[in-house]
């Protein structure tokens, strides 16, 4: 695959995202330290994701309204500088005042930091494919940046540990304002090109909202459901989107350590190395679909099927195992699958959207997702209080085939694709 298909604007957005990560990763393992420190109340600590999952769900429900008006460059821009300054404040507070430091206005500041962060993921996908300039850098594309986030998640949350350790909390949140400081200065190099839809990329006009209607508040908000709704291929993804998401839970840090108390019978070291292994196996997918760029091609939609197959098999059989060493093997092989399936995915969805409808689009389906996380880890808590955790494992994977037979239910859509593809 041609390393032209990506340009210099492109590598600045992987850069930034790749800064922006970590200095989430560094900081809320150093705000929940403090916190625990401060309260010894889990429950207190259990806010901070709270916090966040509610303020990005706020955020992307109006996320529309501000990508009608500003370029997603800017945006981008403006969410990375305003999370940079925002957190100077919190940094700069609690290092002042330490022990005395108000959670109330703690919380507060990272509230409104998560809620211009809602914005961060829905833009950088949109502008995605108007960095690259033929369709198969989108796998390319899609592929370097799931490695780099699945990186900072691997290695992050472990050095985070270690660095709150060595130099503590407060010291660790001036260092997060560092690296916030270099993601907004390199948001600067993010131009969105002008030479319009991608090659072979779907922009026929008849599919979209006609961009002459009404531009009521009302309407921008609700354009990319209508475009969900309105179009088969999207429908159809978002809901295999929100089925991974619903089984997806079950790798929370609490049902995972539930499995290897219960299922294998080990205690807290093995929850580690089973998230460590699972970790590694997402960043050997992610390298994998790099490597294969050129075999998959166009081949989306069949590669995706065969990746979500692949995850739904394993995590049926890691359900029943009860090896703790063959669960580390199963949970690595599920990785390359997990990877397939989702880089795939995005970038059908990417690939089936034009350039003007697309951050609407992402936006709305990222509402879905941070709402049907919510309920799920709701819902997920619950079942297992009344199926047991083993059977939790195997209704996710049940999920998943769900997911599989939607997809092949609906073939017809993405074989349409496929035409206007060739076309």
């Amino acid at each position: 695959m041609k390393s032209s298909y990506l340009n210099r604007a492109f590598y600045y957005l992987w850069t930034t995202q790749t800064a922006a990560n970590a200095a989430d990763v560094l900081y809320i393992m150093a705000l929940t330290v403090m916190v625990l420190d401060r309260t010894n109340s889990l429950v207190s600590a259990a806010l901070l994701p709270l916090i966040r999952s509610g303020a990005q769900l706020l955020s992307s429900l109006v996320a529309p309204l501000f990508i009608q008006r500003f370029k997603l460059s800017s945006l981008l821009f403006f969410s990375q500088t305003g999370q940079f300054l925002l957190f100077i404040c919190l940094a700069v507070y609690i290092q002042l005042n330490s022990v005395e430091s108000s959670l109330v206005l703690v919380f507060s500041l990272i509230f409104v930091m998560s809620f211009l962060d809602g914005w961060t993921t829905p833009a950088r996908n949109a502008l995605i494919p108007r960095l690259v300039t033929h369709e198969q850098g989108l796998l390319k594309a899609n592929g370097l940046m799931s490695v780099s986030d699945q990186v900072v998640q691997f290695a992050g949350w472990g050095l985070s540990g270690v660095i709150v350790a060595l130099i503590g909390s407060s010291s660790t949140l001036l260092l997060t304002a560092v690296i916030y400081g270099l993601a907004a200065a390199l948001t600067l190099g993010v131009k969105e090109t002008t030479h319009g839809e991608i090659p072979g990329k779907r922009a026929d006009a008849s599919a979209d909202i006609s961009p002459d209607l009404g531009r009521g508040r009302w309407h921008t908000l609700t354009e990319g459901w209508k475009m969900i709704w309105k179009t088969p291929r999207l429908r159809v993804l978002t809901f295999m989107d929100m089925i991974d998401m619903l089984g997806g839970s079950i790798w929370v840090g609490a049902f995972t350590l539930a499995f290897v108390q219960v299922a294998l019978g080990q205690g807290e070291e093995w929850w580690g190395f089973i998230n460590a292994a699972y970790f590694a196996g997402t960043i050997g997918g992610g390298l994998l679909v790099l490597a294969l760029g050129r075999i998959i091609g166009q081949r989306y939609f069949s590669v995706m099927m065969i990746g979500m197959a692949g995850y739904g098999i394993l995590t049926a059989v890691y359900a029943l195992n009860s090896q703790p060493f063959v669960a580390l093997i199963l949970v690595m092989l599920m990785g390359p699958f997990a990877e397939l399936a989702m880089i795939n995915r995005r970038t059908l969805i990417q690939s089936s959207v034009s350039n003007r409808m697309l951050p609407k689009v992402l936006s709305a389906q990222a509402s879905m997702m941070h709402l049907v996380f919510c309920v799920s880890l709701l819902g997920m808590a619950w079942l297992a209080e009344y199926i047991g955790i083993v059977n939790l494992y195997l209704f996710a994977a049940a999920l998943t085939i769900l997911a599989i037979v939607a997809g092949l239910l609906n073939f017809r859509a993405f074989q349409e694709k496929n035409r206007q593809m060739m076309n």
